[in-house]
């Protein structure tokens, strides 16, 4: 027996305290219902009844709620009332750190688990970038053959050079799942380019994939000379030029978005062969990102109900909502 275990038991993992210092809150608080908690944590409800007793037994519950994460469940709540959110975390930021990518791509991994930990098929939309390519490094290795993961976007340019930053092999490789990559340009050279591409067989069943995904999860990138689909080499200097005189404010899958989060329809969007995410979302569609610059596009995205699941970090949480 120690200190910490009394009982001769393991002390909880610092995992298992967030989780019930959530429920917690959600519970005592917010006055939710348990399965209303379950729902929103994406767990069973005797996992969230046993979640609430571990906060009342380590004693994270008195007048207010005693734990390091208090602020971030608060904003988060904030947040999800704002937007009409169906799922929103904040992840602590690290003092000195505006663009804490680490921080949430950790958290955004622990969420994905949570739907590839089941044993019946799932299959999981993933869109590419930096930020997607930390969270898959940080997903548990696992075997789940019964998955399919697919892309939502190609990772092409049109000279057919590769962008460092392709996300969907890494996820399915990682867990061992079906994978379903979108082999293509991100944009075409023509119309008729794409129209030829998207007539295939194969992309009518990946459109079939991405319509029985239970989650898609992407990340949102700014809109300006540093943007990452102009530093890719998706987009040239002509059309990304083209989007910021349209107003665009950020991208969504390669599709720019103006302030109030309507889709673009100017310069190479009628060439983008992305997948065109249904506006209102209508399946858990969670933008994971942080960062002064991208704070205009987050909230563009969750205005126009592009999105109604967010994962991000203190810092950028206080500046939307600021």
């Amino acid at each position: 027996m120690t200190k910490d275990a009394p009982n001769g038991l393991d002390p909880p993992s610092e995992r298992k305290l967030d989780l019930a210092a959530r429920a917690a809150w959600l519970y005592y608080v917010k006055g939710r219902r348990q399965d209303q908690i379950a729902a929103d944590l994406n767990l069973s409800r005797p996992v969230v009844q046993r979640l609430i007793a571990l906060a009342t037994s380590e004693n994270l519950i008195r007048l207010q709620l005693i734990h390091p994460l208090a602020e971030c469940i608060e904003l988060a709540e904030r947040l999800r009332e704002r937007f009409d959110l169906v799922h929103c975390e904040i992840a602590p930021s690290r003092a000195g750190v505006e663009e804490d990518v680490a921080t949430i791509a950790a958290t955004a991994a622990i969420y994905l688990e949570n739907f590839l930990s089941q044993k019946a098929p799932v299959t999981i939309g993933v869109g590419n970038g930096s930020t997607m390519r930390e969270i898959v490094s940080r997903i548990a290795p696992m075997a789940r053959p019964q998955h399919k993961c697919v892309s939502l976007m190609g990772n092409l340019t049109r000279q057919g050079r590769a962008a460092p930053h392709d996300v969907v092999m890494r996820l399915a490789e990682r867990v061992g799942a079906q994978c379903y990559p979108l082999p293509m340009p991100v944009v075409t050279n023509t119309v008729a380019d794409r129209e030829v591409l998207q007539a295939q067989i194969a992309y009518s069943f990946y459109l079939s994939l991405v319509e029985e995904a239970s989650v898609v999860m992407m990340g949102i990138g700014h809109i300006g000379w540093k943007a990452p689909l102009h530093v890719d080499g998706f987009i040239t200097d002509v059309e990304l030029a083209q989007a910021m005189e349209a107003g665009a404010v950020g991208e969504v899958l390669g599709q720019c978005i103006d302030e109030t989060g309507v889709m673009i329809g100017s310069g190479y969007h009628n060439r983008l062969t992305s997948f065109r995410l249904p506006i209102p979302a209508v399946r858990p569609t969670v933008i994971v990102q942080t960062g002064k610059i991208r704070v205009p596009a987050i909230k563009a995205a969750l205005d126009g109900r592009i999105a109604n699941a967010l994962i991000t970090d203190e810092h950028t949480a206080h500046l939307i909502l600021d």
